[in-house]
């Protein structure tokens, strides 16, 4: 099956290109999601019009992408998480939560766009890379801290009495 695309699919092309591919995944994935149109000889004749108002389309997303690398780029977010002796986190920290952190910030990202290959499971700096647009990749710099255990916490309190013990006498 031929499909024109109306929207960029990974691994598949940009918006206006006509791909082949398979039946089933064109009817059940591409056409219900408005990803594509069959491209028929008609569908065929408006890939010139589509192809110019992609254009314009992408240099404006392009240019917002930008304004938005220009905020993000100077954000640092920071995460406290449990961990075990060796600085591995008993959680993790996952796009989703980078996400979140950002829209607390009152920046919203799509999770999707985060690029964290696996979740960070260690204690340490990070730098995330987050694809706005097909040529603009902002970089966000996340910090992953070791949340206070409770037996620090145990012998900091037993600790202070004492020492007012000994200073009383």
């Amino acid at each position: 099956m031929e499909v024109i695309l109306k929207e960029d699919v990974a691994n598949l092309g940009n918006r206006g290109d006509v791909v082949k591919v398979a039946d089933g995944y064109g009817r059940n994935f591409l056409l219900p999601r408005k990803l594509a149109l069959q491209a028929t000889l008609a569908n065929k004749a408006v890939i010139e019009q589509m192809k110019s108002a992609s254009a314009r389309r992408t240099a404006s997303e392009k240019a917002v992408a930008e304004a938005l690398v220009a905020k993000l780029e100077p954000i640092e977010l920071s995460f406290t998480r449990k961990s075990g002796e060796a600085g591995h986190l008993f959680g993790s920290v996952t796009s989703a939560d980078v996400a979140a952190a950002l829209d607390a910030k009152g920046i919203e990202v799509d999770r999707r766009k985060i690029q964290l290959p696996e979740p960070l499971k260690s204690v340490g700096d990070f730098t995330v890379a987050i694809k706005l647009h097909r040529e603009v990749t902002a970089h966000v710099k996340v910090k992953v801290l070791a949340e206070a255990t409770e037996e620090a916490v145990a012998e900091v309190p037993a600790a202070v009495p004492a020492v007012e013990e000994a200073a009383a006498e």
